[in-house]
């Protein structure tokens, strides 16, 4: 029951974001590319403490503190990468995506550790 309300909580999310990045594209309104960027990375921040929810639930259910983090990590992903990047959930497969931006994301931070 969580991670679904979680997730219907996120789609209002996205769509703020698709308009702010839609309005400091057009030109036609106010708003800056600065602005569109701080109002994502606010959404971005908030979504933190959203996959605690996810993950304490988990922990209290029996699963270890590593597998509670995975899953709540591995929701969030799938909701940012499906809700807050439009282009990604176009087409017929959409989790294609959403899959190979998580293993992309992966390879980046283990490489980022290895390499210091």
């Amino acid at each position: 029951m969580l991670a679904l309300a979680v997730t219907i909580h996120n789609l209002p999310e996205g769509m703020a974001v698709g308009v702010v990045f839609a309005g400091a594209e057009s030109g036609i309104s106010n708003i800056s590319l600065a602005s569109a960027i701080a109002v994502s990375l606010g959404i971005a921040i908030q979504n933190v403490p959203e996959g605690a929810i996810i993950s304490m639930p988990m922990r209290a259910a029996g699963n270890s503190k590593w597998k509670s983090f995975v899953i709540g990590s591995g929701a969030m992903f799938y909701v940012v990468v499906e809700e807050l990047i439009p282009e990604a959930s176009n087409g017929q497969h959409s989790n294609l995506s959403t899959i190979g931006f998580a293993i992309g994301f992966v390879l980046m931070m283990v490489l980022d550790v290895v390499m210091g």
